[in-house]
């Protein structure tokens, strides 16, 4: 979902530490500021204990060559991600077609139950996955891992279709309707009721308030606070009227945002289903603007991306290495596994729990196997990934990823640098409404409807300090959150399993014509 931080540089300016002589040998000391501070505790006292639980490193081998680390939440999303495509005998490739014609509104019922169409759904919950990682985590994936691990980012994409048709499924057929009228669905709905039924009512429970306590951390630091300060980041840097100060920036987002969560899920899809699009479209057109312009150069690239995801120079270990570059970057990307897109996808308007799912299984596949493989043909044509290039060069080793991306497209269309800021705001933008309506149903889930209003002040707080403050240990420990969602969801979703086998017997069943 999201890149790594982007600092603007009157951000950094204000980190800076101050030094003062203070003691009686002359030594200087120093003393540090109320962010630092802030960073520091949060760091040890949250990020490391978490992160050593969550992201784990379970590869089987010390590969002090390349670095490659396999985090626990992410072997755990790629589990689930082969477990489902294979117990569902490929969902994934068998109901594209069937998928596309929901969405086209083929098989649309005015007297469905739900708030949204399958479009709107499918458009809000895509709000929050395409994003800024789409831009530079390719472009970090490529750099670190080499053009193969597009291949594998792809595969990663392709398999996690499977992942997000089971959850969706589960939250539409769990979902509950409030005495106000209003859908309610999502991951902590359906390991509590669903596992229930299953004879684990106790384990559903603990499974669900964690689910909740991981997504509603992750709103607020990865949905919220990371979102504007990584827009921010790229407005400072182009437009000197932002880099003297976040506030201006801050205050716009805040109010923009505040206006569209404030008005529930339909407002949100609403907002959704046009600047998706828009956001999709501007970027994919500049992309195949470059590629037409490297037509010759296209079939090469994917014999480089084939090549390298078999063949590497590091043998058995590189070939690991580079797999677990590409999954990792595409499940940050596509959160499919995380269980945050059902939350989205339970107002949907259906007839049949299964239908949202043909829908939901769409999501990978635009946000990985189209947006993510479109900048990595872009990346690879302008030859960014090649660290011998002075031009880029010192982008790769400082794991610039949003900046080795436009750099890349700066080279063939000059004025992508303001057309690639402003898509990073309308990035921004969507992913943080998207997400605070995840939070705020996790938070409802938890303390109550009335308390919806006091969810929505914090993450408007959480985003207007993003865009103002620099806090790395806490936006690391939004990510961690983030992908930490996997670790209960992955499980409950393996052993509602059967349930899901049989609400696809018995979809098909019913609407035999469809097929």
């Amino acid at each position: 979902m999201a890149a790594k931080n982007l600092i603007s540089p009157h951000t950094l300016h204000s980190f800076q530490t101050q030094e003062n002589e203070n003691n009686n040998d002359g030594a200087i000391v120093k003393s540090l500021s109320f962010e630092e501070k802030v960073d520091g505790f949060v760091k040890t006292y949250l990020v490391d204990p978490t992160d050593k639980v969550l992201f784990y490193d379970v590869i089987f081998w010390d590969d002090k060559k390349t670095g490659h680390k396999l985090p626990l939440a992410v072997a755990i999303l790629v589990f689930g991600a082969f477990f489902f495509t294979f117990y569902l005998k490929f969902i994934n490739i068998r109901g594209f077609k069937h998928a596309i014609d929901l969405v086209r509104g083929k098989f649309d019922d005015p007297n469905s139950t739900g708030e949204v169409s399958h479009f709107q759904a499918l458009t809000a919950a895509l709000s929050a996955t395409v994003g800024l990682g789409n831009i530079a985590g390719v472009a970090i994936a490529i750099s670190l891992g080499g053009p193969g691990a597009t291949f594998w980012m792809v595969t990663c994409g392709i398999l996690g279709m499977s992942s997000k048709f089971t959850e969706v499924t589960l939250g539409q057929k769990y979902r509950t309707v409030r005495p106000n009228g209003q859908l309610m669905g999502g991951g902590m709905y359906y390991l509590s009721k669903g596992l229930a039924e299953r004879g684990l009512p106790r384990l559903g429970k603990v499974m669900s308030v964690v689910f909740c306590v991981l997504c509603i951390g992750g709103a607020l630091a990865a949905g919220g606070a990371f979102q504007t300060n990584q827009s921010g980041a790229l407005v400072s840097a182009r437009y000197a009227f932002f880099a003297k100060s976040g506030i201006p920036f801050g205050l716009m987002m805040t109010t923009a945002i505040g206006v569209v969560i404030i008005g529930g899920i339909k407002r949100i899809a609403e907002v959704a289903e046009k600047v998706v699009p828009l956001m999709c479209g501007l970027y994919v057109l500049l992309c195949i603007w470059i590629l037409i312009n490297h037509i010759t150069e296209i079939p090469g690239a994917f014999g480089i991306i084939i090549e390298g995801a078999f063949a590497p120079k590091a043998a058995f270990g590189g070939v690991i290495g580079v797999l677990i570059m590409g999954f990792k970057r595409a499940s940050f990307s596509n959160e499919a596994g995380v269980g945050s897109a059902p939350i989205a996808h339970a107002a949907a308007k259906v007839n049949h729990p299964v239908e949202e799912g043909y829908v939901a299984l769409l999501e990978p596949f635009i946000d990985t196997v189209v947006v993510c493989t479109m900048t990595a043909l872009v990346i690879i044509v302008t030859g960014a990934w090649d660290s011998s290039n002075p031009v880029f060069t010192d982008l790769i080793q400082s794991k610039e990823g949003a900046a080795l991306t436009a750099k890349a497209m700066e080279v063939e269309v000059a004025f992508f640098p303001h057309v690639l800021t402003f898509a990073s705001v309308l990035f921004a933008f969507s992913t943080a409404i998207s997400w605070s309506y995840y939070g705020e149903r996790c938070w409802t889930y938890l303390f109550g409807e009335k308390a919806s209003l006091l969810y929505k002040g914090m993450f408007l707080s959480a985003v207007f300090v993003g865009s103002v403050a620099s806090s790395k240990s806490i936006l690391d420990f939004g990510d961690i959150l983030l992908l930490g969602m996997a670790v209960p969801n992955i499980p409950g979703l393996i052993l509602l399993g059967p349930i899901v086998k049989k609400e696809i017997a018995d979809y098909r069943s019913r609407f035999k014509e469809r097929f």
